[in-house]
């Protein structure tokens, strides 16, 4: 019997007197939330944003997690001074981590606990706040935003102005979101921005929400132009051509200058309250998510008759690219309905011609390339091994353009029917990253994802800039990712792990793909997931 989930719960986090590992500035710290249920197999959840220059963060960016009553999730807070644009957080300092559990956090709703360094010693006096909430609502509020004639902060230049939203609480105001930077601007128009009903209100159309307008400076010390108080219920009487408009009081100034009118207006031109469709509101819907293998058949892999290589299969039948094909392609195929996945190679000289390709069909028929299941996609591998020279070179971009070609079929639907997502397993250096890179930026724009398994003891560093996580991946032209559509993860972290761990870190991120890419789109579920 699966376990059933009882609510979706969103924490949020902030810390104080964290530790100084910057010499001449102050720490920049981020907080990565890692969960385990079982074996002590710890995966990664997801990360806060990384707040420059402060001892004392409040993170506005809040995680999500499913709560099973009925088992003990552990949870682990880790806090990180970022020091480099790398994934990787072995190479940052660390300033202190909390164990506890999901429970703990939900029967206390706000919990505060000391930081303990990885020997359990105190991490100095740094401490960990964690609130939980239970979402009851699944509405989110699109705003577009813009201020005028804000004050001046800044000696040289103009303020660097963002907007703070908080939400009211027993405890006090809790930070719901922050805006974009808009550098240089005292007439600024922030990107629009879409903050959870949840986050904002708790759903109450009449609940106080509090906006304040800072100054950025990289040093921390953002000064604060000024703030104003509303409601969900004004706001949303905002329209482009009334918008909601409100002036920017700064209390220290007012009590100093004699007829102070304010800092500035906030102008809303938008706020917009919409249903958020879940990633099971779009399967339940009639969302197929559609999944393609790739298999990298290069030389580096080594010959597939010597123990030594990646691709030799052992007297057990396994070898690491079977592992990651069985335990991604098992969660996988769940959501496909018709159970027939595409699989390709790339990087070999295939028969007849011996012409090196890089997207054949591993069942060596290009007009139904096919296979059935995961057995089938496992089988033809087995079966075309022998048969192809491994070679050379590692390149990416013609499979992820082929699987972007149907992806872009899709596009023509009117509802979120279509969703594909490709599975590269690759021993590591990638020789076409220019090209590789444009067809990503490309593929953000369409209803695909692209996982990518690094096996082997390959150096994956520039695998890891593919994964969006630190900041945009950008085309060689400049232009950015609409949305970070790849996950990389290397299979020697899961070695020795269950082998549902690969598939929950390889997959953590794709239902928040889905939803963000239908969401961006405006597109519905096929049928009503809910029918009441």
């Amino acid at each position: 019997m699966a376990a059933q989930c009882v609510t979706k719960v969103e924490l949020t986090v902030s810390c104080e007197n964290l530790l100084d590992r910057d010499i001449g500035s102050k720490s920049d710290p981020l907080c990565v939330l890692l969960m385990s249920s079982s074996d002590s197999q710890w995966y990664e959840v997801g990360r806060t944003e990384k707040v420059q220059n402060c001892l004392s963060p409040k993170f506005a960016q809040k995680f999500v997690i499913d709560y099973y009553f009925e088992i003990v999730q552990k949870l682990k807070f880790g806090i990180y001074d970022i020091d480099n644009k790398t994934i990787d957080l072995s190479d940052d300092d660390f300033l202190g981590e909390l164990e506890c559990t999901l429970g703990q956090v939900v029967s206390s709703r706000k919990l505060t606990r000391p930081l303990v360094l990885k020997n359990k010693k105190p991490a100095g006096k740094g401490t960990i706040t964690i609130s939980a909430e239970e979402i009851k609502d699944n509405r989110v509020a699109n705003f577009e935003v813009e201020a005028r004639k804000l004050d001046n902060k800044d000696f040289f230049g103009k303020s660097d102005p963002y907007l703070e939203f908080y939400r009211q609480t027993e405890t006090g105001w809790q930070l719901a979101h922050r805006t974009e930077v808009v550098k240089n601007n005292l007439n600024p128009t922030w990107k629009p921005f879409r903050i959870p009903m949840q986050s904002l209100c708790g759903g109450d159309m009449e609940k106080p929400i509090k906006v304040e307008c800072y100054d950025y400076d990289d040093d921390g010390s953002h000064d604060l132009i000024g703030l104003f108080e509303t409601t969900m219920k004004r706001l949303q009487q905002a329209s482009r051509t009334s918008p909601a408009e409100f002036e920017c009081i700064n209390s220290k100034k007012k009590q100093k200058k004699k007829g102070y009118k304010n800092s500035g207006v906030v102008s809303v031109k938008l706020c917009q309250v919409v249903k958020e469709y879940t990633f099971l509101d779009y399967i339940m819907g009639g969302c197929q998510i559609n999944f393609t293998v790739a298999v990298d058949f290069t030389g580096s892999n080594g010959d597939p008759r010597s123990p030594q290589s990646l691709h030799y299969i052992s007297p057990q039948g396994v070898n690491e690219y079977l592992s990651a094909i069985w335990s991604v392609g098992n969660v996988i195929q769940d959501y496909d309905s018709d159970k027939m996945f595409p699989a390709f190679g790339f990087g070999a000289q295939v028969p007849p011609t011996w012409q090196v390709s890089h997207e054949f069909p591993l069942n060596f028929n290009p007009s139904n390339p096919f296979c059935a299941g995961v057995e089938g996609v496992v089988e033809a591998y087995r079966v075309c091994l022998p048969q192809v020279k491994l070679y050379g070179p590692t390149n990416f971009s013609p499979i992820i353009n082929h699987v972007a070609c149907f992806a872009k079929q899709a596009l023509q639907q009117t509802t979120a029917s279509q969703y594909f997502v490709l599975l590269i397993i690759t021993d590591g250096v990638i020789t076409d990253m220019d090209e590789t890179r444009n067809a990503i930026v490309n593929a953000s724009r369409l209803p695909m994802s692209i996982i990518i398994v690094g096996v082997g003891a390959a150096d994956f560093s520039a695998m890891e800039f593919l994964d969006g996580d630190d900041g945009r991946l950008r085309s060689l032209s400049g232009e950015a990712a609409m949305r970070d559509i790849v996950q990389f993860v290397p299979f020697r972290k899961f070695q020795n792990a269950p082998s549902q761990a690969l598939a929950q870190s390889v997959l953590a991120e794709l239902p928040q793909q889905v939803t963000s890419f239908f969401s961006l789109h405006k597109l519905k579920p096929p049928q009503d997931p809910s029918p009441s």
